[in-house]
């Protein structure tokens, strides 16, 4: 299929048509750019037409233009001279700096220039008189200076081109950092509403399909004293993460974050659910992001072993190396549970746990361990290195 050529830009036709009628205006009233010439003003007719035609291909073929101009700037030369010729010319000088190739940008000005150095040096050597200077000047005018605007012109274009572009590219960035904000935002949101209020339900889940499944008012009394006292923490969990949400605009008081000197009453609430643990903590104060990962991971643990492990005791185990804290949970894996019902997962749990530790760039394993110790032969552990900036620990 066949490319259609451009068609001449309005602007560009109306110079055209505006030049060639200034021109014959001119020409019919008698004004030449200079007294004599080789041949008759008749012949200049033809420079003048061949300038308005190339006028409209000043922004389509720049180059091309300008380089025919020339050769009919220099026929017009052999004639009186018509000044709508001329004028056209800078014209077809300036587009060909300002739409051309930017090698053809840099080339046309230094290449004006020389031509108008040669020209004044040539008349002054050859008519040896002050005079030559002017020619010199006409020259520029003609040639170099309207050259010489077009790259003015060109490279103030292009600096607000390049600016435009960087300031698309900076609201770009920060349109991707709004977007990675808020979706780590969410993310952290979800971790925290997740370690709130899944241990707390979980238990208030196993609990009371108990109390409704068995036919024991003992039973039944003491899983409602479960759900109350769930109910209540899950409460004040949840008013917690209220007060994170709006601590920016002061409407609630935001609740200090949970740390490890917590873990002892996190335990004995999960021991009051059901759950046989055992914790073994050795570590001195922290900084807040390591214990607060330490503590969810652990609460995690034992709201997974709430309603997921099979009988037998929970092992809760933290220590402190030198440049780390290590936490590890064990809890009885693949037997059949008899003690009553299990609550569903989502997987969100271990998710949670893995991007805390990615957080603080530490290393998490999650999986069922052999153990001849357990009765049929296995357990799952739960493993989180958290390292410890130097420096950081009290």
């Amino acid at each position: 299929m066949a490319r259609s050529r451009p068609r001449p830009h309005r602007f560009d036709v109306y110079l055209a048509v505006g030049g060639l009628l200034g021109g014959l205006v001119f020409w019919s009233l008698g004004l030449y750019t200079s007294g004599g010439g080789l041949i008759s003003m008749t012949w200049g007719l033809i420079p003048l037409t061949v300038m308005a035609g190339l006028e409209l291909l000043r922004r389509t073929r720049p180059q091309i233009a300008l380089v025919l101009g020339t050769l009919a700037l220099v026929a017009d030369q052999f004639t009186p001279g018509n000044a709508a010729t001329i004028l056209m010319f800078t014209d077809l000088a300036y587009a060909a700096v300002l739409y051309g190739t930017p090698a053809a940008a840099r080339r046309i000005p230094v290449t004006t220039g020389l031509v108008t150095l040669a020209t004044t040096l040539g008349f002054l050597i050859w008519w040896r008189e002050p005079q030559a200077l002017l020619v010199g000047v006409a020259t520029g005018l003609v040639s170099f200076g309207p050259a010489a605007t077009g790259a003015l012109v060109r490279n103030h274009r292009d600096a607000a081109e390049a600016a435009r572009l960087r300031a698309e590219q900076t609201a770009l960035l920060a349109e991707m950092d709004r977007s990675q904000a808020v979706t780590a935002e969410r993310a952290r949101m979800a971790r925290e509403l997740h370690d709130m209020v899944a241990n707390h339900l979980s238990a208030i889940a196993i609990h009371s399909t108990a109390a409704l499944s068995l036919d024991d008012p003992d039973t039944s009394k003491q899983a409602l004293g479960v759900i109350r006292e769930n109910s209540v923490e899950g409460l004040a969990e949840m008013r917690r993460l209220i007060g994170i949400l709006r601590d920016s605009s002061g409407d609630t008081e935001a609740v200090a974050a949970p740390t490890l000197d917590g873990l002892g009453t996190l335990v004995d609430q999960a021991r009051a659910n059901g759950l046989d643990v055992d914790l073994d903590s050795t570590h001195t104060a922290l900084p807040a992001p390591v214990e607060l990962a330490a503590y969810r991971i652990v609460q995690e643990c034992l709201t997974n072993a709430l309603k997921h492990a099979s009988p037998g005791r929970v092992i809760v185990s933290l220590a402190q190396r030198n440049h780390s804290l290590d936490v590890r949970v064990t809890s009885p894996y693949g037997g059949a549970r008899d003690d009553g019902p299990r609550a569903p997962g989502s997987g969100a749990g271990l998710i949670g746990m893995r991007e805390r530790v990615a957080l603080l760039h530490g290393t998490f394993e999650a999986g069922p361990v052999g153990d001849p110790a357990s009765a049929d032969g296995k357990t799952w552990t739960v493993r989180a290195t958290l390292p410890i900036t130097e420096g950081e620990t009290e």
